[in-house]
C-alpha cells in the first residue's frame, strides 16, 4: 500500500498548503445567488431517459419530475402520480396530478406521461434503459388525469424504473433532441450546457411543489480531485458531492468555513468482467481475481472506513439483499487464487506472472488510484494488469461498446430495486438495450430474473432474489467491491443539505442561502 499511502501525503499536501497560503477572499461571482457545485465531467445527455451516467441522472432530475420518488429506505411515495392501482398484474393505472406546467408553459397531463413511457420502447428514442419497459404493451391516457399502463406481462419492477434519476415525464412527441435543450417540470430549469465546462440551470419560480430558494445552480466541470477541493475551500464553489478523496475530506474537516456531511449511502463500486473475452469466459480466472482483492484494506485506507462490505449490488439495508450468513463471500485468499488460476491452466512464468488483463477506468483521481491498489494486490496471485485511463466520456463510450476486458465503475439509484438484477445481467440487457455491459449470459439467472419480475409476493420474491445473488457470486461476472457514504462537503454559506443515500442532488431543491452580505469569505 506504499503507492497509495504517497498519494495520500500528496494529497493532504497540497490541500493543506493552500489552506495556510490562500487567505479566505470575497466571493468572485458576479450573482451572490448562484450556487456553484463541481463534478467530475458533463453528463452524457441531460434527458434522462437517454443518459444513464451518474451527472446526467443527477442534474436531470433537476430538470424533469418522475411518477413517482423514493424515500430514503428506497420505498416510493407520490409524486407526479398522486396515487396508483394495479387492478390486475396487467394493467397499472396512474392518476396524474393537476396544476403541473412544463417549463415552457404548457400543462403537464396523462398524454404526457402516457408519451413519455411510450417513447421508451417504441423507437422515438435510443435508450440503455429501453429494457425497462420492455413489458410495456401501450399506454394511453383516456382522460387528463388518468395514464394507463398496459403490460404483456406482469412486472413488479415497473413502477420503480419510472422514479427519480430513472425515469423524465417530458412533453408528448419530445424525441432524442431534447438532450440539447431539455424542457421539463421540475425545480429547475435549463439555461446553458457547455461541453467540459459547465452546466447552468435556473429557479423555476412556478414550480407545483414549491420554488427552490437557491436563485441559480451552475455545476462546473473540475476533472481534478485537489482542484475541487481547493475551490471549495477557497469559496469559488459551494458544494462537491461525492467527489473527493476521504484524505481530502479528512484533510478539510478543520476548515471553518467548511461543513461536511455524511451518511451511509446506497452507491456501490464494482468491477465489471467482459465475459465475451477468451480469458474472462472462464469463471475461474473471474473467482481468482475476486479472491485476490484485500477490500477491507482499501476501505480502510482510501475510504478512512467510510464505505461498508457488501457482496451484492443492492444497498445492504434492502429488503432483498442477501445477509453475510446467506451468501459465501469472497475475502482475500491468495491460496485460493492461484490454486484458480492453476486449474485453469495459468501457470506462473520466470516473472510470477499467469495472465495479464488490461483494467480500464475514467481519470477521475479516485478510480485511478483504486484502479492502481488492485493493480498491485491482484500481482500477488500472479496477475499482471495494464491500467488504461480516460476522460469520463471517452471511457464510458468503451464501456457500453464492449470495448474492454475489465472496468471499474459505480451504481447508483437503479440499484435501490431487484430490478438491477435484470438490468444488469440478464442476455436481454445487452447495450444498447441495458446495463449488461458485460455481456453476461445464463440461461438459470435469465429464469429466476423472470420469475422475480412476475413474483409479487415481497417473501416469495427475496427468496428467488437470494437464490440469483447466490448463483452471481458462483459465476463472478461482477465484483461487488463495497457500498459507499454520501459525503457532501459544502461553504457555510449554503445551508439545509441534507443529502439522499443514493447520492443525488435532490438537497439542492430545500437549500438556502445565507445572505451573501454576512459571507465572511
Amino acid at each position: 500500500m506504499k503507492q497509495l499511502q504517497q498519494y495520500v501525503s500528496a494529497s493532504l499536501l497540497l490541500v493543506c498548503c493552500a489552506g495556510l497560503t490562500s487567505c479566505r477572499t470575497s466571493r468572485t461571482q458576479a450573482n451572490p445567488n448562484t450556487v456553484v457545485v463541481d463534478i467530475e465531467n458533463s453528463p452524457t445527455n441531460l434527458d434522462i431517459r437517454i443518459g444513464s451516467d451518474a451527472q446526467a441522472e443527477h442534474i436531470g432530475a433537476l430538470i424533469f419530475d418522475s411518477v413517482v420518488r423514493k424515500d430514503d429506505h428506497f420505498n416510493l411515495q407520490p409524486w407526479i402520480a398522486e396515487t396508483w392501482e394495479w387492478p390486475d398484474p396487467r394493467t397499472l393505472v396512474l392518476h396524474i396530478r393537476s396544476g403541473v406546467r412544463f417549463h415552457d408553459g404548457k400543462p403537464l397531463d396523462a398524454a404526457d406521461v402516457a408519451w413519455s413511457i411510450e417513447s421508451m420502447h417504441n423507437g422515438a428514442i435510443v435508450s440503455p434503459k429501453s429494457g425497462n419497459f420492455a413489458s410495456v404493451d401501450h399506454a394511453e391516457a383516456p382522460d387528463p388525469h388518468t395514464c394507463i399502463i398496459h403490460l404483456k406481462r406482469p412486472d413488479a419492477g415497473l413502477l420503480f424504473n419510472m422514479s427519480d434519476g430513472l425515469f423524465a415525464i417530458v412533453e408528448r412527441s419530445a424525441g432524442k433532441s431534447l438532450g440539447d435543450f431539455p424542457i421539463g417540470s421540475g425545480p429547475y430549469r435549463f439555461v446553458s450546457q457547455v461541453q467540459d465546462k459547465d452546466v447552468v440551470l435556473s429557479r423555476n419560480t412556478e414550480y407545483w411543489a414549491g420554488p427552490p430558494h437557491i436563485e441559480t445552480l451552475r455545476f462546473n466541470i473540475v476533472p481534478d480531485a485537489i482542484t475541487r477541493a481547493l475551490e471549495v475551500q477557497k469559496g469559488s464553489a459551494d458544494a462537491v458531492s461525492n467527489a473527493l478523496t476521504m484524505d481530502t475530506v479528512y484533510a478539510l474537516r478543520n476548515d471553518p468555513g467548511l461543513q461536511t456531511e455524511s451518511l451511509p449511502g446506497s452507491i456501490v463500486n464494482y468491477i465489471s468482467f467482459n465475459t465475451t473475452e477468451p480469458a474472462l469466459r472462464d469463471r475461474r480466472v473471474r473467482e481468482a481475481f475476486a479472491w485476490s482483492i484485500d477490500r477491507p484494506a482499501i476501505i480502510h485506507a482510501l475510504w478512512r472506513d467510510h464505505a461498508r462490505m457488501t457482496d451484492t449490488l443492492l444497498p445492504p439495508a434492502h429488503w432483498a439483499a442477501a445477509h453475510p450468513d446467506e451468501l459465501v463471500p469472497y475475502r482475500r485468499d491468495l491460496t485460493k487464487a492461484t490454486a484458480l488460476l492453476d486449474a485453469a491452466g495459468y501457470k506462473p512464468d520466470a516473472h510470477g506472472v499467469r495472465i495479464r488483463l488490461t483494467l480500464k477506468s475514467s481519470t477521475d483521481d479516485t478510480m485511478r488510484l483504486l484502479a492502481a491498489i488492485v493493480q498491485q494486490q491482484v500481482r500477488e496471485a500472479g496477475i499482471e494488469l495494464t491500467l488504461r485511463q480516460n476522460e469520463f466520456g471517452t471511457f464510458y463510450s468503451d464501456v457500453t461498446r464492449g470495448a474492454f476486458q475489465m472496468y471499474v465503475l459505480r451504481w447508483l439509484g437503479a440499484n435501490e430495486d431487484p430490478d438491477i438484477f435484470r438490468y444488469a445481467y440478464s442476455s436481454n440487457s445487452m447495450p444498447p438495450k441495458g446495463g449488461n455491459r458485460g455481456r453476461f449470459q445464463n440461461a438459470e439467472a435469465d429464469d429466476i430474473i423472470r420469475k422475480g419480475a412476475t413474483e409479487q409476493d415481497q417473501g416469495k420474491r427475496r427468496s428467488l432474489y437470494i437464490e440469483l445473488q447466490n448463483l452471481l457470486a458462483d459465476e463472478e461476472p461482477t465484483v461487488v467491491l463495497w457500498s459507499l457514504d454520501n459525503v457532501v462537503v459544502h461553504t457555510r454559506r449554503l445551508q439545509g443539505v441534507h443529502p439522499a443515500s443514493s447520492g443525488t442532488f435532490t438537497w439542492l431543491s430545500t437549500a438556502t442561502l445565507q445572505d451573501a452580505r454576512a459571507d465572511s469569505r
